[in-house]
């Protein structure tokens, strides 16, 4: 096990601007994120260039800018544009007088990442973080045995052939018809335009939208279910209790400090440069609530080692906090309780 000595994770460091990076900051509302309009910049100028440039060429080269289309969207941006859509959806990103610019991330951006317009917004927002992993959350992850492989494909089968059926039916009951049209709307363009495209070029409208939509559904689904992969039974609703962190990653700084979800859910709206300094002011409450919290290894590499049971590597890696576990044993003992499927009555579920 581990204790905590420094964090090294990103926080907002004030600096001197250039010219360009002022012009900029008169688009958006917080200095914190320019960071963002530089990775706008770049996934447009190359990326989505490489995207639009399929539709155009045959034979060798289609092969090889695919091939490259396909590693700079999965393995350079995928991450850090998707933790952006997520920044961006609990914060407000453009200032008032460019209002329209916060569309663009879902609905010009995110289709080339397989995000179809408003559904993630509307399930993050509206629906997980309301419902907060609880049984009414459709993709809560209490009902699993959450060290299993095999659970967690039927996990994303569910959410695959019905999740943004059962979202819309949620709204619709609700009685929130303005995020039944968002869903519909959303999904129904993404859809619609795959459809067109394909008529017109069916191998780039593959490459381009359809596998980075199956890539981009499997890992939202493989972060949430290891994100609340350990719950405690006896008070699920406790983000302490129902969440992971995890700190001094590379993921945080390529990904805006994603690891810390316990002090998300917390507090969803904070700033994603505030979380370490956060996380150290509350220590407390994490020791208090036996927390869970990695040190040095990142979600996917958390779900591998759930997926292996390997309680031995998790607890080595497990943050013992002002010496809540008295020993590697004991945390094992914690984990393994913490991933063991809640038993919820059908009556007390969104959808059975």
């Amino acid at each position: 096990m581990r204790t905590l000595s420094v964090i090294n994770d990103p926080v907002f460091t004030p600096q001197e601007y250039d010219s360009m990076d002022k012009a900029l900051l008169g688009l958006i509302r917080d200095e914190r994120d320019l960071p963002f309009l530089y990775l706008i910049l770049k996934i447009t100028s190359i990326m989505m260039t490489l995207g639009v440039a399929l539709y155009f060429v045959e034979g060798w080269l289609f092969w090889v800018l695919s091939l490259a289309y396909f590693v700079v969207n999965n393995f350079v941006f995928k991450g850090p544009f998707g933790l952006m859509l997520h920044c961006t959806s609990h914060r407000k990103f453009f200032v008032k007088k460019y209002e329209f610019m916060n569309k663009f991330l879902p609905w010009v951006m995110g289709p080339f990442f397989g995000q179809t317009p408003e559904t993630y917004y509307s399930h993050h927002i509206h629906m997980h973080h309301a419902k907060n992993n609880l049984p009414d959350d459709l993709s809560t992850t209490m009902t699993y045995q959450r060290d299993s492989l095999k659970e967690w494909l039927r996990y994303w089968g569910n959410f695959m052939t019905r999740g943004l059926v059962d979202l819309a039916v949620l709204f619709h009951h609700e009685n929130r018809p303005k995020l039944v049209r968002k869903i519909l709307v959303g999904e129904g363009a993404f859809i619609a335009m795959c459809i067109v495209l394909s008529l017109i070029n069916f191998k780039a409208t593959l490459m381009v939208f359809m596998v980075p939509f199956l890539i981009s559904r499997i890992i939202m689904m493989l972060g949430n279910w290891t994100q609340h992969a350990f719950i405690d039974a006896s008070d699920p609703g406790n983000p302490y209790k129902n969440s992971i962190t995890c700190i001094n990653v590379k993921y945080n700084h390529k990904c805006w400090n994603d690891g810390y979800h316990i002090s998300h859910h917390q507090k969803p709206a904070m700033h994603w440069t505030k979380h370490p300094e956060f996380f150290q002011k509350t220590l407390h409450e994490y020791a208090e609530n036996k927390a869970v919290v990695f040190d040095g290894i990142d979600f996917l590499q958390v779900f591998v080692k759930l997926m292996r049971r390997d309680y031995d590597s998790l607890a080595e890696n497990m943050l013992n906090i002002d010496n809540t576990f008295s020993s590697k044993e004991e945390a094992i003992a914690l984990l393994k309780e913490r991933t063991q499927k809640i038993e919820v009555p059908t009556g007390n579920l969104a959808f059975a």
